[in-house]
């Protein structure tokens, strides 16, 4: 029997809604402002964190093979089924954000809107709905 964390999943999952509604209002009144900028780097680095934290919690508690790295939580989840084969290189190249976002940051391009500001918040939909469905498939309601 699977110990999975449900709750801590949810309340990661919950979050969603607030950054697709950041992102695309960042989207629809980019200015390259400097507040801007930082809102962007911010928004896309919690929904790496969110979905690496969510998948991370599916790993752990369906007993999945160790991640060694953020690429490799998404490459498990999803060769796991937990969501299609379409959302596995968004992800992918939403993780491979990070290094950029947090180490390199004095680099990020800030008055640039990145173009998964406008594309990430239905990626992010189709995530969760793929690992509600993934859970309730697996564990029942």
């Amino acid at each position: 029997m699977y110990y999975v964390n449900r709750d801590q999943i949810t309340a990661r999952l919950n979050v969603i809604s607030d950054l697709t509604e950041a992102l695309r209002h960042i989207a629809a009144h980019w200015d390259g402002s400097l507040l801007q900028g930082l809102a962007q780097e911010r928004a896309l680095h919690m929904a790496i964190e969110m979905v690496t934290d969510v998948g991370s919690c599916i790993i752990d508690g369906f007993i999945m093979r160790d991640a060694s790295s953020y690429e490799d939580i998404i490459e498990i989840i999803g060769g796991e089924g937990v969501f299609s084969g379409e959302l596995l290189q968004p992800l992918l190249a939403l993780v491979r954000l990070r290094r950029p976002l947090v180490q390199d940051y004095y680099e990020w391009p800030r008055n640039e809107l990145h173009p998964f500001t406008l594309t990430m918040p239905a990626i992010l939909e189709a995530f969760k709905s793929a690992v509600e469905a993934y859970m309730s498939k697996e564990l029942g309601a």
